[in-house]
This record gives structure tokens, sequence and C-alpha cells, in this order.
């Protein structure tokens, strides 16, 4: 496809949903919950939204720049911006890698929430204990077909949205399912928090333990706040290229960041107090929502069971949407390079990615069962491409992305892109804040984070 006939956004409300679309889903409902119970609450929430302001949405419009000023695929973005040299150009191909792998095991987790979904609609958690929330999704997981089944039908929803195209397929998809999903999440909120003991989750979230802050703690929530806001995935980069040169993009990141911000907040007290209420341990793991949330409806079963199924569906129908709209992006990345480099059709490329994400996304399913003994570093296949992209992956695009922008970029380019050749006067004024950010404060932190995994 020549630059020219490039796809765009259809205005700043369809930048807005699709960013928001790529940086809302599971990194929210799924994985936010448990990262906040695994490293300190309340503190750890606090740490998260000054890392997400401070440096995350300078490094999130550093990658808007990046793919508007380039106008093509996230990896010959790099390329082209730096005129073809040779450590850019091979830098660039982990903006392919990285949301392939991502794509890989994060349909899984798609997966489980469609089985949940469909045991919803049989009224499958009516007379649910916390422990039989527990054993079903043990026994569910450790299974050998059913996961693998689920995950490749969640993938193959998602890749037929990607197949689509930008304005018929990922700009309608998130037009309507992200308004959606944020009633939904507010609707679990209620009554998660309405819970008999559901106030300890609510104290959880609100009254920080400083004794729990650690060096790690604020690494964590950096590699939360870079997967949440798709940072270091390609993602935004290839998002970034379908925006018009006429939009603001401070405005189009500032409200992305604000709305990824808010659905964390409000994914946070939809499962905490539920996880309190059901007395499960907050730093579950990854099946944190699965075994807690169930109890909450069937506690809301013994005296509304009507109502309790119909919640449930609603819940479990969110999940998969979240999941969909981050899915999107991650395939997205991949087929819009194979379309601009390899010159297939968008049809070809989502077959190809869904064979590649499909088959290595089956190994991350079966290590919860018949390859639960096969341990690299100590960890399982799933647990290990998560630790690898969220902690090393995501954070080293990261770093690459804020010194091409800072070091490598001119000024005048990146001032040309922030201000809209200088059309639009309070990014102008506000230039050199954002300059002081990307050129020494995100490159600096980012670097301490990434080490800090390493050395603590």
């Amino acid at each position: 496809m020549a630059a020219n006939k490039r796809e765009k956004f259809g205005g700043r409300l369809a930048v807005i949903l699709a960013m928001a679309g790529s940086a809302i889903g599971l990194g929210n409902i799924w994985r936010f919950p448990y990262m906040v119970g695994e490293h300190g609450g309340a503190a750890f929430v606090v740490v998260y939204v000054i890392a997400t302001l401070l440096i995350s949405l300078p490094v999130f419009l550093s990658e808007v720049m990046v793919g508007r000023r380039s106008h093509t695929n996230a990896r010959d973005a790099f390329a082209r911006l730096s005129r073809h040299h040779p450590f850019w150009k091979g830098a660039g191909y982990l903006t392919i890698v990285i949301p392939t792998l991502i794509a890989c095991y994060y349909s899984v987790i798609g997966g489980w929430s469609v089985e949940y979904f469909l045991k919803s609609c049989s009224a499958a958690f009516i007379h649910t204990t916390p422990e039989g929330a527990s054993a079903l999704f043990g026994s569910f997981v450790s299974d050998t077909w059913t996961p693998v089944l689920m995950h490749l039908l969640f993938l193959g929803l998602t890749v037929l949205v990607v197949a689509g195209g930008v304005k018929s397929g990922i700009e309608k998809f998130s037009k309507v399912t992200l308004p959606v999903l944020f009633v939904l999440i507010l609707v679990i909120l209620v009554y998660s928090v309405s819970l008999p003991g559901a106030g300890e989750g609510v104290r959880y979230l609100l009254h920080p333990d400083w004794s729990e802050l650690t060096p790690r703690t604020f690494a964590y929530a950096m590699g939360q706040s870079f997967y949440s806001l798709s940072l270091g995935m390609g993602a935004i980069i290839t998002y970034g290229s379908y925006v018009s040169k006429k939009e603001n993009i401070l405005v189009t990141s500032a409200g992305t960041a604000v709305s990824d911000l808010l659905f964390a907040i409000m994914a946070g007290f939809a499962i905490m107090p539920a996880v309190f209420a059901a007395g499960i341990e907050p730093g579950a793991g990854p099946g944190l929502i699965f075994q807690s949330i169930p109890y909450v409806f069937a506690k809301m079963g013994v005296d509304l069971p009507v109502l309790s199924s119909l919640v449930a569906v609603i819940f479990f129908l969110s999940i998969i949407v979240a999941a969909m709209t981050s899915c999107i992006s991650l395939v997205e990345v991949g087929v819009s390079f194979l379309m601009e480099r390899a010159g297939m059709t968008r049809v070809r490329a989502c077959l190809l990615l869904y064979l590649i994400c499909g088959g290595l996304g089956t190994l991350c399913s079966l290590s919860f069962g018949p390859l639960a003994d096969v341990r690299v570093a100590g960890m399982s296949i799933f647990d290990l491409f998560d630790w690898v992209c969220s902690n090393i992956l995501l954070l080293l695009m990261g770093l690459l992305v804020v010194i091409f922008v800072g070091w490598i970029l001119p000024r005048r380019v990146v001032h040309d892109e922030f201000t809209n050749r200088g059309s639009i006067a309070f990014n102008d004024r506000i230039f050199p804040v954002f300059w002081f950010l990307i050129k020494w404060v995100a490159p600096i932190a980012v670097l301490i984070i990434f080490f800090t995994n390493f050395i603590l």
C-alpha cells in the first residue's frame, strides 16, 4: 500500500477511542488488579498514576509522533525517519516481534474470558463458593483442549475485526465497544463495593502503606503503565500513522492516558473489594478475577438469581470486549508490516498472524496443563512470555523510542509534530516541558527501572 493511500482514522473522537481501545483492555481488568495485589495495594496505585503522567504519557506522545511523521508501519518508521540508519532499521523489527509475542499469550486470557462468558450464560456461578470458584478455574486452565479451543476462537474473532480494515473494522468496533465497556465495569463496581466485607478491599486501594514501597514497586508500576498504555509494542506507532496531520496529538494522547488511568482505577474498585469479600489472597496472580468474580455472582444469586446471571453475562462480555480492543491493536501491527513490506493483502496477513499467534499461544495455554512441568528460569511458558515482554522488551523498546525522539530526531521536527508546525499556541508554550521530560526524565527513569528488574 502506497503511503499516500494509507488509511486514516475519521477524526479526533475516532483516534481517542481507537487508541484508548488499544490501551484499555486486559492490562486494566486482568493485570492491574493482581499487580496491585502483589505489589503493595494503594502505594502501588499512587506510583502507577505518577509514572503514567510523568513518564508514560511523554513516551506515548513520542510513539504517536514517530508514527504520524513516518506515515508507515512500525518497523519502517524508524528506518524512514533515521534515513535508513542500520541500527534503527534493526531496532524497528522489535516493534513487530513484541506485539506478536504479547498477542500469543494475551489471546489465551481472552479465551478464558470466552469460556467464562459461556459458563455465565448457563448460570454456572449461582451456587459457587470461593473454594469452588478457585477449583473451577484450576480445573479449566489445566485441561488440555478446552482452553486451547477458546484461545483459538478468541483470536479468530480478533482477526476478523482486523481483516475489516482501519475505518470499517477497528474504528467502528472501538466506537461501539469502548463506551459500553465503561458502563459495564461501572455496574460491576457498584455491586462489588456493596458486598459484605468489601470495605477492606476499598481501604486497601485508598490507604497507602508506604512501608510496602520498594524499588521493585516502582519497577513493576512502570512496567504495568507501559503494558496498559500499549507502549513499546509498536501499536501506538502503527495507530499514529493513521492519525491526520491536523489532529492535536497532545489532546488525543492525554485523552487516551486519562481514559486508561480512569478505567484501571475503576477496574481496581470493581475487582479488589470482591477479592476481599471472597477471602481470596489479593496477590493470587493471573487467575485473580476468574477466582473472585464468580463468588460475587454467587452472593448476588442468593436473593436475585436472575439478576446475578445477567450481571455475570455482562461482566464476562466486558472482559471479552476489553481483551479484543487491545488484541486488535497488537495484531494490526504485524498486519500493517506484512501488507507494506511483503505485499500481502490484509486478509492473507491476518491469516498468517492467526497461525503464528495461534501456535505459540497454544504452548502458553498448555503450560497450565500438560506442559506445566516445562520451566525456563523457574517460570512456565506463559509466565516467561509475560515476564520477558512486560519487564524487558516493552521497557527496552520504550527506551529506544525516547532516545530516538529526544536525541536522534532534530528538535525542530519534534516541535513541528508536537505543535502542528507552530499552529497550536498552548502546545508551543509547554513544548519545553515535554522536551525536558522526553530528553532527560524518561530515559533515565526507564534505565533505572530496567536495571532494577535484574539487580533486585
